[in-house]
């Protein structure tokens, strides 16, 4: 997850979802993880017209009109639902361009994907160019909403909620309630998608990244992905090798650690960062009221969270009135603790300083921000975004099922991590889900990839990132030390990353070893 707002940690916004069609039997065989080549009757999707032109669906489209007056054209791809059965039933793709206008020294095209996973990149292609500085005249910059998500053929469950994610609390009562909620989305899910969950995956994202390669007229294509799409990136590579020209994955995930577990092996990362945090917010006492040291400000947010397990805080007025109960506060809290900057600490202060008033029984108003992610939270309002970043992550691997062994990792875990334990390893939909239709892809080729990530990351572990650069070694790592930070190229204002980034893109020539920047 990318990003630290709310709404963002879904990375989607979909369009309204279609009724479900007649169930259809998934695949249930296990497909080999050896090299894809276009099989016959998939020819016409690789060869397929794109029709570009304007982004803009309509007149209160913003960012289409954005996006048309820097110069992107839109289009849809068409890719069949299963590539099992590429005559069966179609849906589409949304992607973006943005040509180079250095014609004379044109690279290619490079494919963008921010993560998520159910992240969108139709609205990308002007930032990565002003990212790419003098390099970017030289590419087509390529942006695309991944099968279901954004602006392509969309997918939505009806929930109550943009994220699964929660918080069992402190005690059995909490956790059997979650049980049931979990459940429930999961069968929501069923009952509204049984038709397509089955191909919501990232096998079948990286085969539609091959389809928008070859419409676009393409041999090899680049590609630049953060968090999740680092993932993505890895499994096109493995499936699609000798498609690929220049790749840079930013924030980088493990594919051995990838899966609905993920965010378990990141507790410590974000218990360091709420530390450093808290010490930022000690020194701001004054505008946040929230201890005047490390410990002082830990025990508020210690406050907080017990406050909130006797019973539910009451935020907000009017119609932006919330209640929060202990299952909201952990991930409250894990949300801002993706960026280390000002800016973003500041957004936590002005929650946590919220929560404390609450908690006291005080009035508590809330930021627009905040707002915005209560929203997403606790309402239905980002329903499609939630659902199909679930789908894709319940659909490429499969979760334990079993409720007891959720309940057992919590109590062994909370002890040493009373606050985050009891939600990254909570039970999940993916528990209720049915099995992943193909196995996991498996990393056994090597990929001359410029690997990007902050030793603090508090995401997509630095340990995963070194694991991955391990198994590829003709890889090279630049590295950020010090950083609390997931996604850095572009984002960060690093320029240590930034030039060699460029400069790799550029020559296609990665450093000749690993780099270390400084924060």
């Amino acid at each position: 997850m990318r990003r630290a707002s709310a709404a963002a940690l879904a990375l989607a916004a979909c369009l309204p979802a279609t009724p479900a069609a007649a169930v259809t039997a998934p695949r249930t065989t296990p497909r080999t993880t050896a090299p894809e080549a276009t099989a016959p009757g998939l020819d016409r999707y690789h060869r397929q017209h794109l029709a570009w032109g304007s982004c803009a669906t309509g007149p209160d489209d913003t960012t289409g009109h954005d996006l048309d007056k820097a110069g992107v054209q839109c289009a849809d791809a068409t890719v069949p639902l299963d590539y099992a059965d590429p005559t069966g039933r179609t849906i589409t793709v949304a992607v973006s361009r943005l040509r180079a206008t250095d014609t004379r020294h044109r690279i290619g095209a490079i494919l963008l994907n921010n993560g998520g996973p159910g992240g969108t990149a139709v609205e990308s292609p002007p930032h990565i160019r002003e990212a790419m500085k003098g390099v970017g005249a030289r590419y087509d910059i390529v942006g695309f909403d991944p099968r279901f998500v954004g602006r392509s053929t969309p997918l939505d469950c009806d929930w109550p909620t943009g994220m699964f994610f929660r918080s069992a609390g402190p005690d059995r009562a909490g956790f059997d309630r979650q049980i049931a909620f979990q459940k429930s989305l999961a069968d929501k899910c069923r009952a509204t998608n049984a038709d397509v969950l089955p191909y919501v995956t990232t096998r079948n994202t990286a085969r539609d990244m091959d389809v928008i390669r070859g419409a676009l007229g393409e041999r090899k294509i680049s590609y630049l992905g953060y968090s999740y799409g680092s993932y993505l990136g890895t499994v096109y590579s493995q499936m699609f090798p000798g498609r690929y020209d220049r790749m840079v994955l930013d924030g980088v995930i493990n594919p051995d650690d990838y899966g609905p577990l993920l965010l378990r092996d990141t507790v410590g990362e974000n218990e360091q960062a709420l530390a450093a945090w808290a010490d930022w917010a000690a020194a701001r006492h004054d505008t946040y009221r929230l201890g005047r040291t490390r410990t002082q400000v830990l025990a508020t947010v210690d406050r907080v969270a017990r406050a909130a397990a006797r019973k539910p805080l009451t935020l907000g007025t009017g119609a932006d009135t919330f209640r929060i109960d202990h299952s909201h506060v952990p991930l409250l809290l894990f949300m801002s603790l993706a960026d280390d900057h000002d800016e973003t600490r500041a957004e936590l202060g002005e929650t946590v300083s919220a929560l404390s008033e609450a908690a006291k029984g005080h009035p508590a108003g809330l930021s627009p921000g905040f707002a915005e992610a209560l929203r997403f939270i606790l309402t239905g309002e980002g329903s499609q975004a939630g659902s199909v970043q679930t789908a894709i992550i319940c659909g490429d691997r499969a979760a334990p099922r079993d409720p007891e062994s959720y309940w057992q990792d919590i109590e062994r875990d909370r002890a040493a991590h009373p606050l985050f334990a009891p939600m990254t390893d909570n039970i999940l939909p993916c528990a209720f889900w049915d099995r992943p239709a193909e196995q996991p892809t498996r990393v056994d080729k090597d990929v001359p990839a410029l690997l990007v990530a902050a030793t603090g990351d508090p995401r997509t572990s630095y340990r995963g990132t070194l694991e991955l650069h391990a198994e590829l070694p003709a890889s090279r790592l630049v590295t950020v030390e010090g950083a609390r930070r997931h996604g850095l190229y572009g984002e960060y204002g690093n320029a240590c990353v930034d030039d060699r980034v460029n400069r790799y893109l550029a020559t296609g020539k990665l450093p000749a070893e690993d780099l270390t920047c400084t924060k």
